[in-house]
């Protein structure tokens, strides 16, 4: 419903319920990422080279970092007096009870590609930089899926606002329109994968490697940074700080963004994969007499 100075929210956060299996749009939204990235690193490989059995792995190990990481990041940034006591540390292996955090996913999400690439890396011609130039293109995308999913369970929204497109969100008793923030930042993810996405089918050839993933970093923790100063906060610790968390984790990001980007014009390693040397084998040379 919508009238003249902002957007009713009263959206259900069920598909719907099949007994004891229920189907949210967040699990949903959260979950397609997976196959967009797939599709996309299907791309990826077959235009450098690269074996495409080798997508198994790599969409395994992404699946288990970013879960892990984003329910410890929420447990361990935000939660800890709650999660780290003898009564409740249990529900850190609970999911599905809600409490992810996207720096969390973020570092569950490299260690998982740089195991990856400690096992499949060197014999095939890649390197850590190299997966995540392509990897962060995905996960723009994907971003943008899961705030969209955070819109539809009527969490993580903006302060009062008297824009014409702020959402009043009745489902949490909300009776002044806020700012939509789950959709600003999902527009931010989307514009930024198209971004990158567009550089890598027409500029592949003139980018240097890591500079993908910086561009990624510097504008998608930096849009963060600006976008949580609207945000009401997630905790009650924030309320009176004057950065909160979620600005607090996005700085090393922002930091490590232009880090990598000058550290790709300084190595000008090319952004493309490179075959890997063959190595030829010789036969000994025999004795002679």
């Amino acid at each position: 419903m919508i009238d003249f100075l902002s957007v009713t929210w009263n959206v259900d956060p069920i598909i719907f319920k099949l007994g004891p299996l229920t189907l949210r749009w967040y699990s949903l939204l959260f979950v397609a990422g997976f196959p967009l990235g797939y599709w996309l690193f299907d791309r990826f490989y077959k235009r450098e080279g690269v074996d495409t059995k080798l997508l198994e792995p790599l969409l395994y190990a992404l699946l288990i970092g970013t879960i892990v990481g984003a329910r410890l990041g929420h447990c361990l940034f935000y939660e800890p007096s709650y999660y780290l006591t003898s009564e409740h540390w249990v529900e850190i292996f609970k999911p599905w009870k809600g409490g992810l955090a996207s720096h969390g996913g973020a570092i569950g999400v490299m260690l998982a590609v740089w195991w990856y690439v400690h096992r499949y890396g060197k014999q095939n011609g890649f390197d850590l930089l190299w997966v995540f130039d392509r990897l962060v293109i995905a996960v723009a995308f994907a971003g943008c899926f899961i705030r969209l999913g955070n819109l539809f369970n009527s969490e993580i929204y903006g302060d009062v606002t008297n824009l014409p497109w702020g959402f009043i969100f009745e489902r949490r008793g909300e009776t002044l329109p806020k700012h939509p923030t789950q959709i600003y930042e999902a527009l931010t993810y989307l514009l930024l994968g198209l971004l990158l996405l567009w550089n890598y089918n027409h500029r592949l050839d003139k980018r240097y490697r890591g500079w993908f993933f910086g561009m990624f970093f510097l504008i998608c923790f930096g849009m963060r940074f600006l976008i949580e100063f609207i945000k009401e906060p997630q905790v009650g610790f924030e309320e009176n700080m004057l950065l909160n968390m979620g600005q607090l984790l996005s700085i090393p990001f922002i930091l490590a963004g232009i880090a990598l980007i000058v550290v790709a014009h300084i190595r000008k390693i090319p952004a493309r994969r490179t075959e890997p040397a063959k190595t030829h084998y010789c036969a000994p040379k025999k004795n002679r007499q």
